[in-house]
């Protein structure tokens, strides 16, 4: 039943969630030698939620490691600030997601309420 309340938008909220976690786990490990940088692909990963796959399928299926553009001598991939704007927007998409959510729930409270 949520998934016709909410679409496609709850797992889009758990993507996006992941990728999060993925891009500050990057930001953390910056100076840390031989750290390979991950990351999800959000739009691939939608496409196979909206083909009817599930958000923890399509997280295992696009979720990898990012070849940076310039190689570090310690073996480390992160690059900051690619990492630090990818976190930005997806934070964007997050919080836009969310409100989207947060709307949906107050509609329907107040459908219930018969407002």
């Amino acid at each position: 039943m949520a998934d016709k309340i909410f679409g496609i938008h709850g797992d889009a909220l758990q993507l996006r969630s992941q990728r999060l976690s993925m891009l500050a786990s990057n930001i953390a490990n910056a100076a840390t030698p031989g750290y390979k940088a991950r990351d999800l692909d959000f739009e691939k990963a939608m496409r196979e939620v909206v083909g009817g796959s599930t958000a923890d399928r399509a997280m295992e299926g696009h979720a990898g490691y990012r070849v940076p553009l310039q190689s570090s001598l310690d073996g480390n991939t992160v690059e900051l600030s690619t990492e630090q704007t990818l976190f930005a927007e997806n934070a964007v998409g997050y919080s836009t997601t969310l409100s989207f959510l947060e709307a949906r729930v107050n509609t329907l409270t107040r459908a219930i309420r018969g407002e």
